[in-house]
């Protein structure tokens, strides 16, 4: 078994909340700890989701590029996209279909679709719904062939520049302001230091790496602790650990930072959530199972992480 701790408690939207992290390196808890204590001395933690969609880009191919450039255009008229989502809609009781952007290379067509989930991460449901996609195509297109359900344009557990610039499952932008004197007595630096090193490392180090969605120190860590903890997918660490953290000095001379994470990939129903250990540790922050309202909870949990 991994060992669990329990960082915090940080103010998040007005509420005192713990975070259950998984893992073998228990300096992580500690120094997580620490931010949670600098963030709840100071103005607290304040999160919002700007976008809510699991993603599947099924692959499939036409006889020729003309062909595919025809189903392109006809999944774009507003009408037949209307019918691709009432066959989605018609494989789940919670799923819907939000959009399907169809990209064209030769003679093959990647239809991108992005579905509402509820509370569930939502692999199985779009996979499902993704299919029911395809043979509707294909009564429109019979010369359509499916190569592969995912054509690896969702994008899942590969890093890719899709999902940091279109986004997958939450997308969630988080902010705080930390007093200075807060900054010298809990981060032990100052407001100066620690801009100018998130400038250096983390904006202008990370650009010269060629990295993509990598403008961060170690979002990677913090965000697979939580996922082990709470029964998510540690694969798809990949694309949930994107994020960028920017930081400035305000006119008073604090602290204000941020962190923009645009693939959180998270539920609170199915998979691993239903495991005891992992259940608790849902419990714990008040997202276990399903919301009062669908997606309520997988988007409690995607605050927190």
């Amino acid at each position: 078994p991994i060992p669990v701790g329990m960082a915090g408690p940080v103010t998040l939207n007005g509420e005192s909340v713990y975070i259950p992290m998984a893992t073998t390196e228990g300096c992580l808890v500690a120094s997580t700890n620490r931010g949670c204590k600098a963030i709840s001395q100071g103005s607290g933690a304040s999160s919002t989701i700007l976008k809510d969609g699991i993603t599947r880009a099924p692959c499939v191919r036409l006889p020729s590029a003309k062909e595919a450039a025809e189903v392109a255009l006809w999944i774009e008229t507003p009408e037949n996209f209307a019918t691709l989502k009432e066959a989605f809609e018609s494989t789940t009781s919670f799923g819907k279909l939000l959009s399907a952007r169809p990209t064209v290379a030769g003679k093959n067509v990647y239809v991108r679709l992005r579905c509402f989930s509820g509370d569930a991460m939502g692999m199985n449901m779009i996979s499902k719904g993704s299919l029911a996609v395809i043979e509707c195509l294909r009564r429109t297109f019979p010369a359509l062939s499916l190569v592969a359900l995912s054509g690896n344009m969702c994008t899942d557990k590969k890093a890719a520049a899709m999902n940091w610039i279109e986004g997958r499952g939450k997308s969630v932008v988080i902010e705080a302001t930390i007093p200075a004197d807060v900054v010298r007595s809990t981060l032990k630096t100052s407001v100066k230091a620690i801009v100018e090193a998130n400038l250096n490392k983390n904006l202008i180090g990370s650009a010269m790496a060629g990295t993509v969605g990598g403008f961060n120190a170690h979002a990677a860590n913090n965000v697979t602790a939580v996922f082990l903890a709470t029964g998510q997918d540690p694969a798809q660490n990949v694309e949930s650990s994107n994020c960028i953290t920017l930081m400035e000095e305000t006119p008073e001379g604090d602290l204000w930072m941020s962190c923009t994470m645009p693939s959180i990939e998270v539920g609170t129903v199915g998979g691993g959530t239903g495991l005891p250990a992992q259940a608790a540790c849902l419990r714990a922050i008040g997202a276990k199972g399903g919301g009062e309202n669908p997606g309520d909870n997988a988007r409690r949990l995607a605050h927190v992480v």
